[in-house]
C-alpha cells in the first residue's frame, strides 16, 4: 500500500490497486499547489535545449514491476512519430464536478493544443499553450502540470508512468526548440539589418550567406553537444547518487520507491545519451560533407592564385620590354607645351563599355602606338601669393523654418519672383557664384600652352565640367543681385586674371561676366536663369552661351550649361543633380567635344554623377575619350583606332562605336574642401574669399551689400529686414525708370560696364564688356555708379 494523491479534504488517500485508482479518478481534484510524492523528489524540466535536432531516436522507459532486486530489464518504448509533432491521449483536469476528462493532445511547433476528440483537429481547438514561456512540473508518477505564469495552467495525468515520461521528454524537447527559435529570430533581425548594406554583389552575397549558414549550423551542433554534455553530467550524477543510496537501503518498504527513482533517472540518462549520440552523428556527417566542398574550394583558390601570379609575371616582362623599346626609340615629333595631355605611361589599360553611354566602347590599343607618344613635363604649381586670404567665415546658425508654408503658394512662379527669406540663402550673390567658375582656372592656363587644338579642346571641356564641382553640397540659394550690382575678382598678381560681373537685367534676371588673363585667354558669358518650382523639386535652366578665346591660336570655343535640379524641396534632405548635354565647339577648326551628364537613377548600377564625352575633329573622327564625374575628376584617353560594332544580341539595332585607346590620364581633380566646411555652407577655399572685404572696389560691389553681410555674420533677422528694404528700394527705382521709359517711348536702362550688342560668332544678342572699370578703379573714380544699397 502506498500513499496516493490527496483528496478534497487535504488528506492522503491510499491506493491499493489500479482498479480503485480508476474508480476514484473522476472524483479526485488536483491540489492548488503541487504536492510532491513523499518518496519521489520533484523533477523540474526547465533546462534550455538549444536545438530542435536533439530528438532521441530510441525512447527507453522502465516497466512497472513489483519491488524486487531485479530492476534493470527495460523494454524499448515506441519511438515518437518523425518530425516535430507528438500526439496522444491525456487526462486533463476540468473542474471539481467532472474531475479529469480524456482529451486528445497535439504537440507541434512549440505549441501544446488539445481537443475533445481526434475529429475536432480540423476545425475546433479547445486550448493552446506556448511552451517557450511555460513551466513544466512533475507532481507524481502520472501527474504533471504545465503553466505559463498564471494565465494558463493545465493539470494533466497520463495513463501510466511510462506514458508520462514520454510526454515529459517530448515537452522538454519542444520547449528547448521554441526557446531557441525565439532567440534566433531576435538575433537574425539584427544580423540582417547590419549585414545587408555590406553585400557588394549577388555572387559574393550568395557565397557569404552560404558560408554563414554553414557556420551557424555547425555552431548550433556544437551547442547541442554542449547541452547534451551538461544534461548527461546532471543525470549521471543523479543516477550515481540514487545507486549509492540503493546500496545502503535495507530490503523493506523503501526498496520499491528507491528502485523506481533509480529507474526514472536511468531512463533520463539513457534518453540524454541517445540524444548525445544522434547529435554527434549529425555533426560528424555535416562536417564531413562541408569538408569536401571546402577542400575543393581551397584547391580552386590555389590554382587561381598560381594563374594570377603567372599573369602578373608576364605583364611585368611586357612592361620591361616596352620600357626598353621606348628608351631606345627616337621620338618622331617635337615635345609640345606643358599642357599636353598625351599619354606618359607605357602600360595599357582596359575600359569596359558604359551602360548609360551606349554610343561607344573603349578597349586597349595595340602596344605599337605607345612608341610614338612623347613624355610631357607637368606644370609646376603657381605659389606666388601676394596676399593672405581668409580661410574661415562665421559658422552657419542653426535656424529652422517651414519651407512648405512659404512655397505652397508659389508653385509655377518664377523663382526670381518668390519672396524668399535668407534662411534658404547662402551669404553669396549670384554674381559671386558665377565667378566661382574660375575655381580651376589653371585648366585654361594649360590649354593656352597647347599647340594641338584637339588637346586644347580636352582642357576646355574639363573646365566646363569643373564649374559644377562646387555645387554638389551647396543647397543654399544665392542672393538675387540688384540691378546694376557688380562684383570684381582681381587675382592678377596671384593667378594672372581679372574678373568682372554685372547684373545687366532684372526681369528676366541676367548677369554678364568678363575675365581677362595675362596668360593668353579670355572668358565671357551672359547667363539668364529660367527657374521653375515643381512642388517636389526645383529646376534651374541656365540660358546663354559661354565664350573662351585664346589669343595665340585664335581658337574660339563656345558651350552652354546643363540643367541643375534640387530634389526633396518639401520632404527629406536636399540634394543636387546635374543632367543634360554640352557641346564644346571650336569655331575656327570645327572640332567638337560632346559631353553627356547622366542623371541620377536609383536603379542604375553605374557610378553616380557620371560624365562621358568624345572629342572629334570637323570630319567626325574621334581623337580623345573623356570620362569621370562632375563632382570628383575627369580623365582623358587618346583614341588610336575606332570601328563600328554590331547590333545588340546580333540583331539590327543601334550600333556602338568601339574605340581603341591608350591608358587614361587624369585631366582634372577636385580640390578638397577646407576643414569644417559643413558649418560654413560647404564653401570651397575660393568661395570663402569671395565676400571678404576689400578696399577700392566699386560702391555697387556685392561685398558692400548689407543684407548679405549681416547673414554672413549670423544676424539673420536683421538680414531679412534689410533684404526687404533693398527689394522695395529696387521696385521704386524700377517704377521710376518705367515712367521715364514711357515718356521716351523706349527702355532707357543701360548697363554701366557692358554694352548690349550682337555677337559676331553666334549671332546672339548679348552684353560684351566695353572697358573702363579697371581704369576707374585705379583712379578711384566711381561717380558714375548708381546708389543701389
Amino acid at each position: 500500500v502506498r500513499e496516493g494523491p490527496r483528496d478534497r479534504t487535504g488528506e492522503a488517500r491510499p491506493v491499493n490497486s489500479a482498479r480503485e485508482d480508476l474508480l476514484t479518478r473522476r472524483r479526485a481534484a488536483p491540489p492548488r499547489e503541487p504536492h510532491p510524492h513523499p518518496r519521489a523528489p520533484r523533477l523540474t524540466c526547465t533546462e534550455e535545449w538549444r536545438k530542435d535536432s536533439l530528438r532521441p531516436q530510441t525512447w527507453l522507459t522502465p516497466r512497472r514491476v513489483k519491488p524486487q532486486p531485479v530492476v534493470m530489464s527495460e523494454p524499448k518504448a515506441p519511438a515518437p512519430p518523425p518530425g516535430d509533432t507528438y500526439k496522444g491521449w491525456l487526462f486533463k483536469w476540468t473542474n471539481y464536478i467532472k474531475g479529469y476528462q480524456r482529451r486528445w493532445f497535439v504537440l507541434s511547433n512549440g505549441l501544446l493544443s488539445y481537443y475533445r476528440t481526434q475529429a475536432e483537429m480540423g476545425h475546433t481547438c479547445r486550448g493552446t499553450i506556448n511552451l517557450a514561456t511555460a513551466n513544466i512540473v512533475v507532481e507524481d508518477s502520472c501527474n504533471f502540470v504545465i503553466s505559463n505564469g498564471g494565465a494558463q495552467t493545465y493539470h494533466l495525468k497520463a495513463s501510466s508512468e511510462v506514458e508520462r515520461q514520454r510526454w515529459i521528454t517530448a515537452l522538454e524537447l519542444a520547449k528547448a526548440k521554441a526557446v531557441r527559435m525565439q532567440a534566433e529570430s531576435d538575433d537574425s533581425g539584427d544580423d540582417c539589418v547590419s549585414s545587408s548594406p555590406l553585400q557588394s554583389g549577388q555572387g559574393s552575397g550568395t557565397r557569404n550567406s552560404e558560408v554563414q549558414s554553414t557556420l551557424r549550423t555547425l555552431g548550433s551542433k556544437v551547442e547541442d553537444l554542449s547541452t547534451c554534455n551538461d544534461l548527461i553530467a546532471k543525470h549521471g550524477s543523479a543516477l550515481q547518487r540514487s545507486l549509492s543510496e540503493l546500496e545502503g537501503v535495507r530490503l523493506g518498504g523503501d526498496t520499491g520507491d528507491k528502485i523506481r527513482q533509480v529507474t526514472e533517472r536511468a531512463t533520463l540518462f539513457r534518453i540524454t545519451s541517445n540524444a548525445m549520440i544522434n547529435a554527434c552523428r549529425d555533426f560528424l556527417a555535416l562536417a564531413q560533407a562541408h569538408s569536401k566542398r571546402w577542400q575543393k574550394a581551397l584547391q580552386a583558390e590555389r590554382e587561381q592564385r598560381v594563374r594570377l601570379e603567372e599573369t602578373l609575371e608576364q605583364l611585368a616582362k611586357q612592361h620591361n620590354h616596352l620600357e626598353r623599346a621606348f628608351q631606345t626609340s627616337s621620338p618622331s615629333g617635337s615635345v609640345s607645351g606643358k599642357g599636353d595631355v598625351s599619354d606618359e605611361d607605357d602600360e595599357n589599360e582596359f575600359f569596359d563599355a558604359m551602360e548609360d553611354v551606349p554610343e561607344f566602347i573603349t578597349v586597349p590599343a595595340d602596344p605599337k602606338y605607345h612608341r610614338s607618344v612623347p613624355v610631357q613635363p607637368r606644370p609646376l604649381p603657381h605659389s606666388c601669393l601676394v596676399r593672405k586670404r581668409r580661410t574661415r567665415i562665421p559658422d552657419k546658425p542653426n535656424y529652422s523654418l517651414n519651407l512648405w508654408s512659404i512655397m505652397k503658394n508659389c508653385i509655377g512662379k518664377e523663382l526670381s519672383k518668390i519672396p524668399m527669406p535668407v534662411n534658404f540663402n547662402e551669404p553669396l550673390s549670384m554674381l559671386q557664384r558665377l565667378s566661382e567658375d574660375l575655381e580651376y582656372h589653371e585648366l585654361l592656363d594649360k590649354a593656352a600652352k597647347c599647340q594641338n587644338p584637339l588637346e586644347q579642346l580636352c582642357y576646355v571641356a574639363a573646365f566646363s565640367v569643373s564649374s559644377y564641382s562646387t555645387t554638389v553640397h551647396r543647397t543654399g540659394k544665392p542672393f538675387n543681385p540688384l540691378l546694376g550690382e557688380t562684383f570684381e575678382l582681381d587675382r592678377l598678381h596671384e593667378f594672372g586674371y581679372r574678373s568682372l560681373c554685372e547684373q545687366v537685367s532684372h526681369h528676366p534676371p541676367a548677369a554678364a561676366h568678363h575675365v581677362i588673363s595675362k596668360r593668353g585667354w579670355t572668358l565671357r558669358q551672359e547667363i539668364t536663369l529660367a527657374s521653375k518650382f515643381r512642388g517636389k523639386y526645383l529646376s534651374i535652366m541656365p540660358l546663354g552661351t559661354i565664350h573662351c578665346i585664346f589669343e595665340k591660336s585664335n581658337n574660339h570655343y563656345t558651350w552652354k550649361k546643363v540643367t541643375t535640379t534640387v530634389h526633396n524641396i518639401i520632404v527629406g534632405k536636399l540634394w543636387i543633380d546635374q543632367s543634360g548635354e554640352i557641346d564644346v565647339v571650336n569655331h575656327r577648326t570645327g572640332d567638337r567635344c560632346h559631353l553627356k551628364f547622366a542623371p541620377y537613377s536609383y536603379f542604375s548600377r553605374d557610378v553616380a554623377r557620371k560624365v562621358t564625352g568624345v572629342v572629334t575633329d570637323k570630319d567626325g573622327k574621334a581623337h580623345f575619350v573623356l570620362s569621370g564625374t562632375w563632382d570628383e575628376k575627369m580623365e582623358v584617353s587618346r583614341v588610336m583606332q575606332s570601328s563600328r560594332g554590331g547590333g545588340e544580341n546580333g540583331t539590327e539595332g543601334k550600333q556602338k562605336t568601339v574605340y581603341q585607346t591608350l591608358r587614361a590620364r587624369e585631366l582634372w581633380k577636385k580640390n578638397p574642401l577646407p576643414e569644417g566646411a559643413e558649418t560654413m555652407y560647404y564653401f570651397s577655399l575660393l568661395a570663402l574669399t569671395l565676400n571678404e572685404q576689400e578696399e577700392g572696389v566699386a560702391p555697387t560691389d556685392s561685398r558692400r551689400r548689407p543684407d548679405q553681410r549681416l547673414m554672413e555674420q549670423g544676424h539673420w533677422e536683421e538680414a531679412n529686414a534689410e533684404k526687404q528694404r533693398l527689394e522695395e528700394k529696387q521696385r521704386s527705382m524700377r517704377r521710376e525708370r518705367e515712367r521715364e521709359a514711357a515718356r521716351a517711348a523706349s527702355d532707357n536702362y543701360k548697363a554701366q560696364w557692358f554694352e548690349r550688342t550682337e555677337d559676331p560668332t553666334t549671332g546672339e544678342v548679348t552684353h560684351i564688356y566695353m572697358g573702363g572699370y579697371w581704369e576707374a578703379k585705379e583712379q578711384a573714380s566711381w561717380d558714375m555708379c548708381p546708389d543701389i544699397f
